[in-house]
């Protein structure tokens, strides 16, 4: 929970293309206290079946950047989805990208964004195998 001099931090992912909550994604908060410092890893968490992080770390003091990185990868690769799954008929006609090897065209989804001490920042993450979305939530 944020305090006067610390802000908060929370995040959850949906899986555009399953139309569901993304499970078991890892989820590593980084904090720095101005634009030319080092970024220092707070800790990882993993997004329950809600697709929610409930336990990532209180930002320090201080932060005036955070950084969430998820690693999806690893979520894609286990939730790759057969055509007939998640592609009807006309989809498979277009000449739409296949899913690669690892299932994802991203790895990885790096976010940064800049925070205030007192407030609370919600970062949703809406994610598909070709492209992501952020916002700040509430």
């Amino acid at each position: 929970m944020s305090t006067e001099t610390t802000a908060s931090v929370s995040t959850h992912i949906l899986d555009t293309s399953a139309g569901r909550p993304a499970a078991s994604v890892v989820v590593s908060l980084s904090a720095r206290g101005g634009g030319r410092e080092p970024w220092v890893v707070l800790g990882r968490s993993a997004t329950d079946e809600d697709g929610r992080c409930k336990d990532l770390p209180a930002l320090p003091e201080g932060t005036t950047h955070v950084r969430l990185d998820f690693e999806t990868e690893a979520y894609f690769h286990t939730h790759t989805h057969s055509p007939s799954d998640t592609h009807s008929q006309a989809e498979a006609q277009q000449d739409a990208p296949a899913p690669r090897d690892s299932g994802a065209f991203f790895p990885e989804v790096a976010i940064t964004f800049a925070v205030t001490p007192g407030e609370h920042f919600h970062v949703p993450l809406l994610l598909n195998p070709f492209g992501y979305s952020v916002y700040r939530g509430s």
